[in-house]
């Protein structure tokens, strides 16, 4: 049964497009990057709400960071975003296998994500750990629009830290802007483009590929690495290619 603490606020940062990050301390049990939490609150029918949310934070950050999306009508957004209104906990214990130490050894890995979903990938090129296993980095990181790059900041520092090892490749979906791509992701990844692009390759010999954020998207990626890179999914007793975690 997972114990439940009470959490101290640092700081509840609103974005635009009911996007918001909420920084917290507690005295949780150490976790890996990519890894995911639980964050609950306790409704007027004593009912626990609990949800799952990846760290953006590096495991040696005690600010525990969370990227979310308001869902004006869900059950527990609206008191995260409210969060100084409200008693929230977290869980003690983390959970979850999107990790490197989960990863088998290959040239490159591409690290696909939409919105929200860009977190656990934060938290991973952090650390110190990826270029063990990759000599090449490959991100890639989609949204609507690039008011919602409200993780420039941390991308940057990225790009500083692993240079010429990474390459970040930002995607727009309906806005056309000329510094960033404009498309879908499997869109991209079937027409060769996307590759082009980044000038690296993507096949099952070289690449690692992880996917997260939203489940359509994850599927339709999916279908197009199985049927046109002839790769599978990546499991413990069956090693693969692909390596996914949906966001809702």
């Amino acid at each position: 049964m997972n114990k439940w603490l009470n959490v101290k606020i640092i700081k509840l940062k609103k974005w635009k497009n009911n996007l918001f990050s909420l920084i917290v301390r507690a005295p949780i049990n150490s976790f890996k990057a990519g890894q995911f939490t639980k964050l609950s609150y306790i409704n007027t029918k004593k009912k626990r709400i609990q949800r799952a949310y990846s760290f953006v934070n590096p495991p040696n950050n005690k600010n525990l960071e969370f990227y979310i999306l308001l869902i004006n009508q869900g059950k527990l957004t609206p008191y995260l975003y409210d969060i100084y209104n409200y008693e929230i906990f977290i869980a003690k214990n983390s959970f979850g296998f999107f990790t490197m130490e989960e990863l088998p050894k290959k040239e490159n890995i591409w690290m696909i994500a939409t919105g929200t979903a860009l977190g656990p990938y934060c938290s991973i090129l952090q650390q110190d750990n990826v270029l063990k296993k990759f000599k090449k980095i490959i991100l890639i990181y989609a949204i609507k629009y690039s008011i919602d790059l409200n993780y420039l900041n941390i991308l940057n520092k990225i790009q500083k830290k692993y240079n010429k090892k990474i390459v970040i490749q930002i995607i727009l979906s309906r806005e056309k802007n000329k510094k960033y791509l404009f498309g879908h992701i499997p869109d991209l990844i079937y027409s060769g483009k996307l590759e082009k692009i980044v000038q690296e390759p993507l096949n099952k010999k070289t690449s690692h590929v992880m996917l997260c954020g939203n489940p359509n998207m994850i599927k339709d990626t999916q279908k197009v690495l199985f049927s046109l890179k002839k790769m599978r999914k990546h499991f413990r007793r069956n090693p693969g290619h692909i390596t996914s975690e949906n966001y809702w």
